[in-house]
């Protein structure tokens, strides 16, 4: 919602603000000017980036429009899910978890929380993960090295559509130019005309301009810079898990591995110590 409120401020008082000063609405309208702009940029974004960054980015633009999935619910799930899987590797070693990491979707422990299970991404990092600590004895600094590169190659991979998309809302302008350019070399055409025809021809010249700037930073720049935020909070959640593995590994209880888990979520949305004590003691409570 907070997205569209922005576009519409945007809209309102750039659109309002021309129409405040004299200007008329149908200046706007240039399909050629428009075609030439939006047509090099999307050509050019296919140009540079193979066909997985551009599902990706994709992926993410319709992730940016959609509600916020990393909520306080979405991170009691996670951490609950971790907490439950720990104890019961405490209880009867990582081979009771066979049943719930091999094949996730059809893991009752894993259906009780339907918003991780959603997260593919995430399900396949935590079982995979289990997985890799069940084949063999694997100490912290190993694991905690294995993950980091891990995380690393995902970081890069997730970045690259908002960088992508960062650098054609930098052509933008240019291409904006491009346009204005080819109205101004249509307008020298018609140099022997009326003022009034050449004075259209060079406002609708300066129209390609204009948008080529206001596509970059009032939309594609912002978008791109949201993209980028999402990705870096889906990252976090990423490294909570990466967190609790660790310090499990390490010897510690399951409720601080998992509050250490806890420390890594995305400040807006992250439970305190107290919450997560809740939390365990609940889902306590319930199972006696």
């Amino acid at each position: 919602m907070q997205k569209f409120i922005g576009l519409i401020v945007i809209m309102v008082c750039v659109v309002g603000g021309f129409l405040m000063s004299g200007g008329r609405m149908a200046a706007f309208w240039q399909p050629g000017e428009i075609i030439i702009i939006l047509g090099a940029g999307f050509g050019a974004t296919m140009l540079a980036n193979p066909r997985s960054v551009l599902q990706e980015m994709y992926r993410q633009f319709r992730g940016v429009l959609r509600k916020n999935e990393y909520t306080d619910e979405y991170q009691r799930q996670l951490l609950m899910l971790l907490f439950e899987l720990l104890e019961l590797v405490q209880e009867g070693g990582l081979k009771t978890l066979d049943e719930h990491i091999e094949v996730p979707e059809n893991s009752a422990l894993f259906q009780k929380y339907p918003r991780i299970m959603r997260d593919k991404a995430l399900v396949t990092f935590i079982s995979d993960n289990f997985r890799l600590m069940a084949m063999g004895k694997i100490n912290e600094h190993e694991l905690e090295g294995l993950l980091e590169q891990e995380l690393g190659a995902m970081e890069e991979n997730l970045l690259l559509p908002s960088r992508s998309l960062h650098r054609t809302a930098e052509a933008m302008p240019g291409f904006g130019i491009c346009a204005a350019v080819l109205g101004i070399i249509i307008t020298m055409q018609s140099i022997d005309g009326s003022i009034a025809i050449i004075g259209v021809k060079v406002a609708a010249a300066l129209v390609g301009t204009f948008l080529g700037v206001f596509f970059c930073y009032c939309l594609m720049d912002p978008l791109a810079n949201a993209m980028e935020q999402r990705t870096k909070k889906q990252l976090s959640i990423l490294e909570c898990v990466r967190t609790v593995l660790v310090n499990h590994v390490a010897g510690k209880p399951t409720l601080l591995a998992v509050d250490a888990g806890r420390k890594m979520l995305p400040m807006d949305a992250k439970p305190t110590f107290a919450t997560l004590d809740g939390w365990v003691n609940a889902m306590q409570d319930d199972a006696g």
